[in-house]
């Protein structure tokens, strides 16, 4: 087998397949057919390089993954990296959240979530016997809110909430008791009340406002939520048809390459075209979920359902936002809104996931026994 040959080998196609229309319904949503395609063609690099780099993760053995001191040094490392942002992030959209090198940006929270479900799933993988116990679930959060806060004081309330959701689905998973699940949700609230009268600053307040109701300033803060519910209502069943969305192609909407890329699509693919991209990003959940649950130990079936939440609650949040039933975030669609940060993690996630099936059936069987959860 040659050595370009064999980066082709296990990958899992129908995984990677149902990536492609979502990809490609980003290009033809943010291609302006007519005159500059700056979205377009740096988009197109992009998925170049992220796809490239899911050939090559899904070659790697990340079994290293597991041992306690690589973790503390990716979980200690993106917090320090979190931190660093308040002193040399770019402000964009008013979130400090960016690394300005010039001829591009980096948002380092997109890895950071990655690196904060190696955390979880490297704890849980442990424990998971004795996740009943409440200490358990208050270390795990610990770890979970450090990165949290350090998002949220950004402000970047989006990211914030999709952390919680990868802390709180995984803890779920991993067997919480029913009488520790108020407990969970009572430390959530604490938690954001001592933000809100010791931490926040007014306008990080009125910014929480305006997110919980953006027709609070519907000819400011509000304007891109009401423009991304009139254009996805304006779709109706089957779409006007591409190139013809007059909500993004007249700029009524707003950054419509990015945050409402699916208000931009339902516009001009309607109703149907909506239900078929969201069939694709339940294959790709389904495929994530399913690799998991092979893998050799609890550590691979935890990562990949904490991947598989990753997704799921970028796509809720997004979506929920285009269509007004969701607060405002700048949360992307995964695959499809442009940018590079979130491609090259979500496809590293993806490689991830892939590599690890492939050391799945040649682990010893009595650390197999010792490891796997029992699902009854």
């Amino acid at each position: 087998m040659s050595r370009i040959s064999r980066y082709f080998t296990g990958i899992d196609w129908i995984l990677l397949g149902a990536t492609v229309p979502i990809l490609c319904a980003g290009l033809v949503t943010m291609s302006s057919f007519t005159g500059s395609n700056y979205f377009f063609t740096r988009q197109i690099v992009w998925i170049l390089v992220a796809v490239i780099l899911f050939f090559f993760s899904a070659n790697i053995d990340w079994r290293f993954l597991r041992r306690t001191g690589i973790v503390v040094y990716l979980y200690l490392g993106s917090l320090l990296i979190l931190m660093t942002l308040f002193v040399f992030g770019s402000v964009f959209q008013g979130a400090q959240s960016w690394f300005s090198l010039g001829f591009l940006a980096v948002q380092p929270v997109d890895l950071v979530k990655l690196v904060l479900v190696i955390t979880l799933a490297k704890y849980f993988s442990r424990r998971h016997i004795e996740i009943a116990y409440a200490r358990h679930i208050v270390i795990s959060g610990l770890y979970s809110t450090l990165f949290f806060i350090a998002v949220v004081l950004q402000p970047d309330f989006g990211s914030a909430i999709i952390i919680f959701l990868v802390w709180f689905i995984m803890v779920l998973v991993s067997g919480i008791a029913p009488k520790h699940l108020v407990l969970v949700l009572g430390l959530g609230a604490t938690t954001f009340a001592i933000l809100w009268f010791f931490v926040f600053a007014p306008y990080q307040k009125d910014r929480i406002l305006t997110f919980l109701d953006p027709t609070r300033d519907i000819q400011g803060s509000g304007y891109n939520a009401f423009q991304s519910m009139v254009a996805v209502g304006s779709g109706e069943i089957t779409g006007k048809g591409v190139g013809y969305g007059t909500q993004s192609r007249l700029e009524f909407l707003p950054e419509y390459e990015t945050d409402f890329i699916f208000a931009a699509f339902a516009e001009e693919w309607g109703f149907i075209g909506s239900i078929l991209l969201t069939i694709f990003y339940g294959v790709v959940i389904w495929r994530v979920l399913s690799i998991a649950t092979l893998g050799s130990s609890n550590f691979e079936l935890f990562f990949g359902v904490g991947v598989a939440v990753i997704i799921f609650s970028h796509f809720l949040v997004n979506v929920g936002m285009n269509i007004g039933l969701l607060p405002v975030t700048g949360v992307t669609l995964p695959f499809m809104s442009y940018g590079g940060s979130h491609l090259i993690a979500e496809f590293l996630a993806l490689g991830i996931v892939v590599g690890q099936s492939k050391y799945a059936r040649v682990t010893h069987a009595e650390e197999s026994e010792q490891e796997f959860i029992t699902l009854t």
